[in-house]
Formats: C-alpha cells, sequence, structure tokens
C-alpha cells in the first residue's frame, strides 16, 4: 500500500490532547511489538502481511483519540474482541479486548475510557473505508495537536492537565499515578464485577456534592461539549477539587482492601486506620 498523503479535509483533530489510545508509566517508552505490512512470523518465519500494529500493553485503559461514536463490537477469530470507534471519515479499531467500555451506537469524546486491553492491543485504521498504516495515522493526529499548542490553541477542550486544581494527595502525586496506571483496569473491572463496591459514605458525599452544585448553579455555566458536558467553569472549581480527593480517596480504600497495597509514605497505624476508616 502506497504512503497516503494528508490533505486538509482529512487532518482529525482530537479535543484530548492525546494521539494515543493508552499512556506509558512514567519513564517507559511507547514501542511496537509488530508494525504494519509484510511481516515475519517470531518462530515460524512465515511471510504474511499485517493489517495493523501491535503493542505489548497488558490490561492497559484505552481512550478514544477523538470525539466519534462507536461503529462495531465483535468478536475476531484472529484478534479477539475488538471495538471500532468512527471520527468522521476515519474508523479505528482496537482488538485483542478483555473488555468494552463503550457499546455500539454510543457517542464518546475525545480522551474518554472506552476499552481495556487483554495480552495486547492491536490498532487498525481506514479512511473512506480504506485500509492505512495505523503509524502514520497516529502520526498526523501528534502532529496536529502540536501545532495547535504552538498557535497557542491549546487542545479545544475545556481541562489541560495543568487546569486542574490541585488534590489534598499532591506529595504523593507521583506515586498514586504509578499505581493508577497499574491497578485503575483492576479497580474498573472490580467495580463493574460487583467484587468491589464504592462505600456508602462516599456515594453520599459525592450525591451532596452534585447537589450543592446543581444549587449554586455551577452546571452548564459554559456551552456544554463532548469534552465538558456538564458545562463547568471557573466557578465549578470547588466542586471538582472535592471530587477529586473523593475519587482518589476511594482508589486507596481499593488498593488497601483488595491488593493490601498503601502509599510508601502510610504508616502502620495510619494504614490500618485507613483500611477501615472512612
Amino acid at each position: 500500500m502506497q504512503e497516503m498523503k494528508y490533505t486538509e479535509e482529512m487532518i482529525l483533530h482530537s479535543d484530548s490532547g492525546y494521539c494515543m489510545p493508552f499512556e506509558e508509566p512514567q519513564g517507559k517508552d511507547v514501542k511496537m511489538s509488530l508494525g504494519y505490512g509484510d511481516q515475519a512470523h517470531p518462530t515460524t518465519g512465515e511471510k504474511f502481511f499485517h493489517h495493523g500494529i501491535d503493542f505489548n500493553v497488558r490490561h492497559y485503559m484505552l481512550s478514544a483519540v477523538a470525539s466519534g461514536i462507536v461503529s462495531g463490537v465483535s468478536n475476531d477469530p484472529a484478534h479477539g474482541i475488538c471495538q471500532t470507534i468512527r471520527y468522521g471519515s476515519y474508523e479505528v479499531t482496537y482488538g485483542h479486548l478483555s473488555n468494552v467500555f463503550a457499546q455500539f451506537g454510543q457517542r464518546v469524546r475525545a480522551g474518554q475510557t472506552v476499552a481495556m486491553s487483554g495480552d495486547l492491543l492491536h490498532l487498525e485504521s481506514r479512511f473512506n473505508g480504506e485500509e492505512l498504516n495505523p503509524l502514520e495515522f497516529l502520526t498526523m493526529l501528534y502532529g496536529n495537536i502540536k501545532a495547535l499548542q504552538e498557535a497557542g490553541g491549546g487542545t479545544g477542550g475545556y481541562y489541560d492537565a495543568e487546569a486542574f486544581p490541585p488534590t489534598d494527595y499532591e506529595k504523593d502525586r507521583r506515586e498514586i499515578e504509578e499505581l493508577m496506571l497499574r491497578f485503575l483496569p483492576y479497580y474498573m473491572e472490580d467495580l463493574q464485577r460487583g467484587i468491589y463496591t464504592v462505600p456508602s459514605h462516599t456515594e453520599q458525599s459525592l450525591r451532596n456534592i452534585f447537589t450543592t452544585g446543581a444549587m449554586k448553579e455551577y452546571f452548564h455555566e459554559r456551552m456544554p461539549s463532548l469534552s465538558n458536558p456538564l458545562g463547568l467553569g471557573r466557578r465549578a472549581m470547588p466542586l471538582v477539587s472535592k471530587v477529586q480527593n473523593l475519587l482518589i480517596a476511594d482508589f486507596l480504600n481499593y488498593l488497601a482492601l483488595r491488593h493490601g497495597v498503601s502509599l510508601s509514605a502510610t504508616g502502620g497505624d495510619i494504614k490500618k486506620n485507613f483500611m477501615t476508616k472512612p
């Protein structure tokens, strides 16, 4: 297949600021395990044509690379559970999935978690039905995001990573982020299967926060969009901060209860109380 030349109408915008469907732990580079096109089987040496690219990412949370709609969910003999999302004239397929969180016909926003990889991720892409090298597609997306940033246009969404208010866990931020990259897929899966349930006091606190937010008219301060469906503005920052703290606390509670894992800075007495008290 010839290398595709991207014309203006082929440029895809991503409001999430991400060009990859997953994120590696800090300090680890993203590496393909199998490229696109003519390949040789690693054990048999047999030649074959690979219609996508593969990554060795086991049980990683996968995001939508732009705002679109799920156009297919299937079970493929070669690639197992697959999910296809249509972004305008593009269709991107994730294969070898262990779980799917966005079903057929569901609209998704840029950066939204849509699936979980199995033992690896197989990725394919098409434009107007024509197959193209997914690496070219991801490179185009990255180049477009960088161009917008250099032009001062940001990512198009309301929140950049730096725009989120600080949490009560800033001193442990790096450790918590590393724990999230490792355990968040299990946390989401255990929640979905009912193996772990959010404590009633946490659920009630979240309900109270959103009730207060509605009374103070924090919602729809801005025009709602796919990247900011509640229309949150600067006035809603106290609400955002409280929700962040509650969700991080619940994730840490899950780690302690289900995996016996606590922050390295947490002492024995604190850890014991943390596992038994709100």
